[in-house]
């Protein structure tokens, strides 16, 4: 399995719109690309931290080469009009190595 986090800062006042596209855009992302999901956290700053898990790297490196859901307007122009700074690249790229989570 392979992880990609991702940061956000939203506009006050746009954290349920944020919250509501970043769902949708998990949602897509997991049909048209392969990934196994995504967790959104929230720090005690107030960013967003998405934590989404691939079978493998090279599933997630075609999904990012193509944009994810850049191709879903709608879902892509509520994303972006909620968020007020982001990181250019992911956070961090992870192998996980031992996985201990419990799902079953």
């Amino acid at each position: 399995m392979f992880v990609a986090a991702y940061w956000w800062k939203v506009h006050p006042g746009k954290e349920e719109q944020f919250r509501a596209a970043w769902r949708r855009g998990t949602e897509l992302i997991r049909q048209k690309y392969g990934s196994m999901g995504s967790r959104l956290h929230q720090d005690e700053e107030g960013r967003f931290v998405g934590v989404a898990e691939w079978p493998d790297r090279e599933t997630w490196q075609r999904a990012f080469d193509a944009k994810m859901f850049y191709d879903e307007p709608d879902t892509r122009a509520s994303f972006v009009d909620a968020i007020a700074d982001a990181g250019d690249e992911p956070l961090l790229l992870m192998l996980v190595t031992d996985d201990l989570l419990g799902r079953e």
